[in-house]
């Protein structure tokens, strides 16, 4: 895999909008956060565009993206939130001087689109939180810290505690994943993920329990259950009940659905609500379920 560099202080980070439009405050919000931090900000043209749901059009949003990537003084390209979008423009980019210049792309749930397509590039990405979730007024939080650190090369390992429908186990793979339902909506398409032998990694927010279902279903069904060196639960955050007869908890559901010869840890601090922890997209990693998990990464010699 490809490793972009290490960022620091110093260093230009650029922040796009490739999904949903985003309020300016919110921008505005974390350019002075990562100032504090010690980073040069560039904001993309188009980030606080509008185009009714979108933060502009395709080609607008696609423009911004581009630009980041072309551009070699930005070290690390902050998407501003999640929502819907960037499906739209994958297509539209292009990736000849990211990757013989590549550096980190950074975000969560509509953002597991970037992750999977980098990772068939052969590119490291980084999962995290983004600008709509930075703390409102100018607190620099944990989350956020590390994301930085991450991306600065002070990786972390982790430890947390098990969560009573976690399975035991360890297993070691490329880290892959990100939010459920585009994982699903990535099915056929040249940027779906692999996950034959390697660690998948799944959140999701706001689902009703049987459509949650059929998402763990789809994949399922598609052969990326099968095989698994483990799966990493994150959180499963508003799910509903929806159909009322339809009351499978959302963990009894993913149980239903995995095969029986990985780990399965529940639990792990990354998904739609503050305590959400970085994560290496493509990065090997070791996870390990028993009293505690732990999940460790390839090559790290941060203490």
């Amino acid at each position: 895999m490809l490793i972009p560099e290490n960022i620091s202080p110093g260093d230009c980070i650029g922040i796009v909008s490739p999904g949903k439009k985003i309020e300016a405050e919110r921008i505005t919000n974390a350019v002075r956060i990562i100032h504090d931090l010690g980073y040069k900000v560039i904001v993309g043209e188009n980030a606080l565009a509008g185009d009714r749901y979108l933060a502009g059009t395709d080609a607008e949003r696609s423009a911004d993206f581009q630009a980041m990537l072309d551009n070699s003084e930005i070290r690390l390209i902050l998407c501003s939130r999640g929502g819907y979008g960037s499906a739209r423009i994958i297509d539209r980019l292009d990736f000849t001087s990211f990757i013989k210049n590549p550096k980190w792309i950074a975000g969560f749930s509509d953002i597991t689109v970037f992750h999977s397509h980098l990772i068939n590039m052969g590119c490291e990405s980084l999962h995290g939180i983004m600008p709509l979730d930075f703390e409102e007024h100018g607190k620099l939080t944990k989350p956020v810290q590390a994301l930085f650190d991450f991306a600065a090369g002070k990786v972390s390992d982790y430890e947390f505690p098990s969560h009573e429908f976690s399975r035991q186990g360890r297993g070691q793979g490329v880290l892959v994943g990100g939010n459920l339902s585009l994982l699903a909506g990535l099915i056929g398409s040249r940027s779906a993920p692999g996950t034959q032998g390697k660690i998948l990694f799944i959140e999701e927010v706001g689902e009703k329990w049987y459509r949650f279902d059929r998402m763990m279903l789809t994949l399922k069904r598609a052969g990326m259950l099968d095989g698994l060196a483990g799966l990493i639960v994150g959180g499963l955050t508003r799910m509903e009940a929806g159909v009322p007869e339809f009351d499978f908890s959302v963990e009894e559901i993913v149980l239903q659905h995995v095969g029986d010869d990985y780990p399965v840890a529940f639990g792990f601090p990354a998904g739609h609500f503050p305590e959400n922890y970085p994560l290496i997209m493509g990065r090997s990693v070791e996870v390990t379920v028993g009293a505690k998990t732990y999940l460790k990464f390839e090559n790290n010699n941060y203490e």
